[in-house]
């Protein structure tokens, strides 16, 4: 029976059974079954459930909330958040879109016949979901799936396991058919059968690039079928001489320190143009130092511990690395009371005097970390924002938005900012290049992954 170890004080704080081979079988036996009914169920009628669920999960939000708080150490006030602010407003946008984006695509007439494309929903979908956002990285899959016409069977990170189980009470409460929304606590090697098993329709798994290359080749070896792949990201911010600094500085530390730094398309790396590069550094140290550590549970703590000892191990040995080659610390723990309750307390890091060489500006940190580096021009600053193996976001701060929009075009990057940072807008796509991953979510374009084209051509006549 594994423990979920809460980071706020190194102690189990859950449990959860894992299934078992004959479990796994008579789950994906149901999603199969659901789904056939479910296809045909009305779209109207599919966005009411969705709607519906956010009802459901607001019921319990307080409790699914500490949940959340108490699995990854997230505050209290941010884990509310991820339901009130982003999960409610990418359900809602996405029922709002559904019918259009699933509508079929009727060509133009030819006499005698009947043409047109159908979006059909793929099947059951595995949902492999990361920890540090529980809500908003599972519900970008789950909502579409479900609106397309699918069933889902989510299998959660085992920090966080207990989401799965969330989203599934907040389905049946809603008025969902049994089999529709299932979690899915399932080990290693029995997540990697389920994947071969050749019942899926598509796979979405958020993680690291290593596990998603195992995932990949398994489908690859095992089936035809569409996988979206979020895989991390080393994202910068590029401060150019004519950007508000005050503005930008305030911006760039939330997007760095929100969540602990835990965050895929968080701020890890900026380069700042040198007329203002002073300043900005001065703003940003100034502002990082407001941060209160503590227990995430407690009101007034803006920084809770990072998911585990690992996890805050590995982002001191980056910054003890770059301060050994010659990097600059200008904020650190000995600038707050760091809690001792576990090893995962960990206080924000703000480094200058960095450059390439150092792991810190070129190898995901995902903690409260940062390196800013000073640069000359702006050409300087587009080929060290494409020096990366990641490509999830990046973003442009300048008072030139014509200038932002022309940068933005060289910025190998999934999604470009321009004066703003960390933050997933419904109405895009989601989606990245190079290590980052692949495929896409959100958006009308997201239903692609989770429905396939199905050509009719109908003749109405014999000839």
């Amino acid at each position: 029976m594994p423990e979920i170890i809460s980071p706020i004080d190194g102690r189990p704080a859950y449990h959860f059974d894992l299934l078992d081979d004959e479990e796994v079988g008579r789950r994906l036996s149901l999603a199969a079954a659901t789904q056939r009914a479910w296809r045909d169920v009305p779209i109207a009628d599919r966005i009411a459930l969705c709607r519906a669920m956010l009802a459901a999960y607001e019921s319990r939000g307080a409790e699914n909330a500490e949940e959340i708080t108490r699995m990854m150490g997230k505050p209290l006030g941010q884990a509310q958040g991820e339901f009130k602010g982003t999960m409610v407003e990418r359900v809602e946008y996405l029922c709002d879109i559904a019918e259009a984006s699933l509508a079929d695509e009727i060509l133009p007439k030819k006499a005698g016949f009947r043409r047109f494309i159908r979006h059909e929903p793929v099947g059951v979908v595995l949902d492999i979901a990361a920890w540090n956002y529980p809500l908003a990285i599972a519900v970008n899959v789950i909502v579409p799936a479900v609106l397309a016409g699918n069933s889902v069977l989510v299998k959660h990170a085992s920090q966080t396991a207990l989401v799965a189980d969330q989203f599934e009470r907040a389905f049946l409460a809603a008025g969902a058919p049994e089999g529709l929304v299932q979690a899915m606590p399932m080990s290693h090697a029995t997540t990697a059968q389920l994947i071969g098993s050749r019942a899926l329709g598509y796979v979405s798994f958020t993680g690291s690039v290593r596990g998603g290359h195992e995932i990949y080749r398994a489908l690859a070896q095992e089936n035809f079928i569409h996988a979206g792949m979020e895989l991390g990201g080393k994202d910068p911010a590029l401060v150019l001489e004519d950007a508000d600094v005050a503005f930008a500085a305030e911006n760039l530390v939330d997007g760095a320190f929100y969540n602990a730094g835990q965050s895929c398309c968080g701020i890890e790396r900026i380069y700042v143009a040198s007329k203002v590069f002073d300043d900005f550094v001065d703003a940003y140290v100034a502002l990082t130092k407001q941060y209160v550590i503590g227990d995430p549970l407690a009101e007034g703590t803006t920084l809770g511990p990072l998911v585990d000892a690992k996890s805050a191990a590995f982002v001191r040995n980056q910054v003890a690395a770059a301060c050994a080659g010659g990097a600059k610390q200008l904020v650190g723990d000995a600038d707050f009371d760091v809690p001792d309750r576990s090893d995962c307390y960990l206080a924000p890091q703000v480094l200058t005097n960095v450059d390439h060489s150092m792991a810190l500006m070129h190898e995901e940190t995902f903690g409260p970390a940062i390196g800013i580096m000073r640069i000359s021009n702006e050409s300087e600053g587009i080929s060290l924002m494409n020096d990366s193996e990641f490509g999830l976001t990046a973003s442009i701060w300048s008072g030139d938005f014509d200038r932002a929009s022309r940068i933005a075009e060289d910025v190998e990057a999934g999604t470009v900012f321009a004066n703003r940072c960390d933050y997933l807008d419904p109405a895009l796509a989601w989606t990245g290049v190079k290590d980052s991953g692949f495929g896409c979510s959100l958006s009308s374009l997201g239903f692609g992954s989770v429905t396939r084209p199905k050509s009719y051509h109908l003749r109405e006549q014999s000839a």
